[in-house]
């Protein structure tokens, strides 16, 4: 059983070890201030963003997952990206992925967007296995080109 709840200012305790471990997943680096100023962003309300917080029985910390609301040329609505998905390694394999996915496509729909959509690393063959289970691949590929 899992409780999820919106991302708020006094969860940064409960978030930054799974946001230090989805970085580690990915092996990123992410200085210190741009961890803080991302989470002030997803928490203060003033930007198309957020996120949710997953918590087991015991009220323990398990996972996260952002999202940004953006418009679309293609649609009325706004779209939704789905953005750092984690979920810690005693909670994987319980429904807590499909869990936090679940909460997105809730906020985008009252939302009135028009999908959902993310990413993951090719080689993230758990995340992929869970992904087909729940959406469609589009067929697009991604690419990247850094400015900073």
């Amino acid at each position: 059983m899992y409780k999820i709840e919106r991302l708020k200012k006094d969860d940064y305790a409960d978030w930054l070890p799974l946001w230090q471990g989805y970085l580690a997943f990915y092996k990123a680096n992410v200085a210190a201030d741009t961890t803080q100023n991302s989470f002030a962003r997803l928490t203060g309300g003033d930007e198309p963003m957020g996120g949710f917080i997953l918590r087991d029985e015991t009220g323990h910390a398990q996972g996260i997952v952002h999202w940004i609301m953006h418009r679309s040329t293609w649609t009325q609505g706004d779209y939704c990206y789905l953005q750092d998905l984690f979920v810690a390694d005693s909670g994987r394999g319980k429904g807590a992925g499909r869990a936090l996915i679940e909460a997105v496509a809730a906020k985008a729909i009252a939302h009135d967007c028009s999908r959902v959509y993310w990413l993951t690393h090719e080689t993230n063959l758990d995340a992929i296995a869970l992904y087909n289970k729940v959406a469609s691949r589009s067929g697009f590929i991604q690419f990247v080109r850094k400015l900073v």
